[in-house]
This record gives structure tokens, sequence and C-alpha cells, in this order.
């Protein structure tokens, strides 16, 4: 095993231990704080992929605003345990159904990534994740989805900006 082989599953120890932790953390802080770990795992594994521009991005908007704007969200709610009802049964069996789906749909992706490898590369070898291809392809290719996008986050600004005042 070579040293990038060391690094991904040392990454992916570190991710799984810190999803895991986001699940089974009583306080909601402590889990926004796991969250931000597997954010960085994620990251590093952008960046053994050739992918610095996404692992930047990951860090910057994912680690920084969206977990800062979580971490706001939680203490504006002010939870409390002793406030909170207990979840009825439907609500639980609502839970594991949704989450047995998401597990099915996971396993069939898996099962064809085999195919997914066999078909060829449109850009060039190396180029993936750079800045300069993945600019090129966002503003030509993808620009509707791209500006599609950009309303929706405006959107979501002026919602939170609505819910947030008094």
């Amino acid at each position: 095993m070579n040293t990038v082989d060391i690094l991904f599953y040392l990454l992916s120890a570190f991710a799984i231990v810190s999803a895991t932790m986001v699940l089974i953390s009583k306080n909601p802080i402590h889990s926004v704080l796991w969250l931000i770990l597997v954010f960085f795992a994620i990251s590093g594994h952008y960046i053994l992929l050739n992918a610095q521009f996404l692992a930047i991005v990951n860090i910057i908007v994912y680690a920084g605003a969206i977990m800062v704007l979580f971490l706001f969200v939680i203490m504006l709610m002010n939870i409390k345990k002793d406030a909170e009802p207990q979840k009825q049964l439907l609500v639980k069996l609502t839970g594991v159904i949704a989450g047995g789906s998401l597990l099915t749909l996971l396993i069939a992706v898996v099962k064809q990534t085999a195919q997914i490898q066999n078909k060829q590369v449109l850009l060039k070898e190396g180029t993936i994740g750079l800045i300069h291809p993945l600019g090129k392809a966002l503003f030509s290719d993808y620009v509707i989805p791209f500006e599609i996008s950009s309303v929706l986050f405006l959107s979501a600004m002026v919602g939170a900006v609505i819910i947030g005042k008094k």
C-alpha cells in the first residue's frame, strides 16, 4: 500500500467516526461540530482526487458558512430537552421506512458504479476538479442550472430574513 491508499483509509475512517458521532451526540451543538469534521475529511478526499477547488469550496461554504448558519439556528431555537415532546410510533416508523429506502437506493447506486467506471472520461486526464475546466463547463454547458440555483439561494436568504424578523 502506498501513501495515498493509507491517507484514503485514514480519512475514510475519520469521516465514518465523525458521522457516527453526529448521529449519537445528545447535544445538537456537538453534532454540528462533528459535522464540520466530516466536511474536513471529505475535503481531504477531494484533495486526494486532485480536485483542490472543490476541497476549498467545501471548506469555505459548508464547513464555514453553512455550519455557522446551523449553529445560529440551533442557538436561536433554544432547544431544551424537557420541552421536547415524545415522538409517536408513526413518526418513528416513517423514519425507519425512509432510511431503509435511502439504504436501498445507495446499494443500487454502488452496484451500478462498475458500469459508470467503464465510460470514457470527457475531460483530459489530470484536469478533473481543477478550476479552469470546471468554470468552462459551469458557465457554458450548465449556465441555466447555475443561475436557477443562485435564484434559489437568494430566495432562501430572503426567507431566512423574514423568518428571523419579529
